[in-house]
């Protein structure tokens, strides 16, 4: 095997052995294969486009497919051999749709006939003969941009699964997924040219956050401002971990009056501020911190954990039984609940022995996202004006177990007093809890949500840069951003889409980002790896 795409891959080259994550080789090559089956489907997705046929079966199981093969979603080999059967029986539905309609049927790349073995292991032979989802051939600079526009489309996909469950789709996002994928089968480009997949990539990343937003703000309300304790309550428990609204939803309905305190972990946190999911009584606080810690908070939870999104690395211990996935979630072994029925997970809430007695570990606060944020931006700018608030520091992404990461908790607490801190994705749960005071009545953290509410954080600073009649790179705004999967690149790419530039990024950098290829990022967007909070502080303050 051989995977590098999220930040903490084996010795910061690629995973060869078994992933870090804990991906084994054979799910590693069942995931390729399946990118590999993708490439052929979206060849004739692509011409069927042309002659006027669009599928919703193709789109959406092009979406869940590619979603599924994000670092820690789903490590199921079973699940990987529906996923390659049911992908090549699409395209030879839309191959005979697209030859009727008189559009092209006969390209030669070998996705475009690619046969699916019979059983699990000789789809695994395949996966390792079909070698590498991009052109392993192709000129370092090439292979790094192939990579990253295939990383790139994996979180697009996720972002654009979560927004179709809510009922929000556009069509440009699948056909620009298809776009991709049949340019990986062999598209002979340009550097320009990949180069500018890649940044349109991040446009497309725009408007898949945008569907999402307004997926979750119309199906729950815009967020307010609210505290979430991050005790507990004594009585039965169930913990809802990843980052579909919607899955949480359904289960506080189900759980209600059913005698069972629901509580989040991880990315669910914003959850909170929402007003149709904190209007439920029994939706008490938060329980953990991010998925770094999953395995030792997860075994001190007394009751079921749901998870949504993504998978516990190696689960081992009593727990293990207690834990129950939906939609993309897969792990050998772990309850799958298939639909909207949560009953197997409430009944099992209800057979464990819960939380002993209350107890009070303080607060937070959540839902600052982008109606909170502009509805005080008179305060905001005042406070700019007057010198009393001086900066504002976007410190935001990813979570993960590097050492390294602690970068992010010393940087927030070294912020000057006159400067404020805007956060959201699960990186912010190496300092969510910090209590940092306020600036004339506004917090100096400010909780935007979710990596998808990056498009809040955007929405924010656009408003910024207009009430101060200036660009967006001219704000004192500086992004210190943490990366660890896929959701980050597409958002990072969203950025360089957008021309926002002064990122500066880590723990480390991208494996898959070529030396001449990082020269143009560094040139054209001036982003900077991390080095220290002293040094990068000084630096910022100093030319902002």
């Amino acid at each position: 095997m051989f995977c590098h795409q999220c930040e903490q891959t084996a010795r910061g080259t690629g995973c060869t052995v078994r992933g870090v994550c804990g991906k084994n080789p054979e799910v590693a090559a069942l995931q390729d294969l399946l990118i590999h089956a993708l490439k052929g489907l979206s060849l004739y997705a692509v011409e069927g486009r042309k002659c006027g046929l669009t599928d919703a079966k193709v789109n959406h199981f092009t979406c869940e497919s590619l979603f599924a093969t994000l670092t820690n979603v789903n490590f199921d080999a079973a699940r990987f051999e529906g996923f390659i059967k049911r992908c090549t029986e699409l395209r030879e539905i839309l191959r005979e749709k697209v030859g009727k309609a008189g559009g092209k049927v006969d390209f030669t790349h070998p996705s475009a006939s690619f046969k699916a073995a019979g059983t699990l292991e000789e789809l695994i032979k395949q996966g390792e003969d079909t070698g590498y989802p991009w052109d392993s051939e192709a000129a370092e600079d090439i292979r790094s941009l192939q990579q990253i526009l295939l990383f790139g489309i994996k979180g697009v996909a996720a972002y654009t699964h979560h927004a179709a469950l809510l009922g929000q789709e556009d069509d440009a996002v699948y056909a620009f997924l298809h776009e991709a994928l049949s340019a990986l089968a062999g598209g002979d480009f340009t550097l320009d040219e990949w180069i500018g997949l890649v940044l349109k990539c991040g446009e497309v990343n725009l408007r898949a956050m945008e569907l999402l937003d307004a997926g979750n703000t119309g199906s729950f309300g815009h967020p307010v401002p609210t505290r979430v304790p991050l005790g507990h309550k004594k009585g039965k428990c169930l913990l809802v971990s990843g980052h579909d609204l919607k899955d949480l939803k359904i289960i506080l309905e189900q759980t209600k009056d059913r005698g069972i305190y629901v509580y989040t972990h991880g990315e669910m946190l914003p959850a909170h501020g929402y007003p149709e999911l904190k209007k439920y009584e029994h939706f008490y606080g938060h329980f953990g911190t991010a998925w770094h810690n999953q395995k030792k908070e997860f075994s001190e939870f007394p009751g079921a954990i749901v998870m949504t999104t993504n998978c516990i690395q190696e689960p081992k211990g009593s727990y293990f039984d207690n834990i129950f996935t939906t939609a993309m979630v897969g792990w050998p072994g772990v309850t799958h609940l298939e639909g909207e029925n949560f009953a197997p997970a409430i009944e099992k809430a209800l057979s464990l022995p819960g939380f002993a007695a209350d107890e009070d570990r303080g607060s937070v606060m959540v839902g600052f996202a982008r109606d909170a944020v502009l509805g005080v931006a008179d305060k905001i700018v005042e406070a700019v004006k007057t010198g009393a608030l001086k900066h504002f520091f976007l410190v935001a992404g990813c979570d993960g177990a590097k050492l390294g990461r602690s970068y992010y908790s010393e940087f927030v607490e070294k912020v000057p007093r006159d400067a404020v801190v805007l956060t959201l994705g699960c990186g912010k749960f190496r300092f969510f809890d910090k209590e940092m005071g306020d600036i004339g009545g506004i917090p100096r953290l400010l909780d935007m949500g979710q990596c998808n509410d990056a498009y809040s954080a955007v929405q924010v600073a656009v408003a910024l840069a207009k009430a101060f009649n200036c660009g967006v790179n001219d704000l004192p705004l500086s992004m210190i951003l943490s990366w660890y999967e896929q959701k980050a690149v597409a958002v990072l790419l969203t950025l360089f889409h957008l021309g926002i530039k002064n990122i500066r990024l880590g723990p480390s950098l991208p494996a898959f980002i070529s030396p001449n290829v990082l020269e143009i990022l560094v040139k054209n967007f001036e982003v900077k790896p991390i080095s220290t909070p002293d040094e990068d502080l000084a630096e910022i303050l100093k030319s902002k």
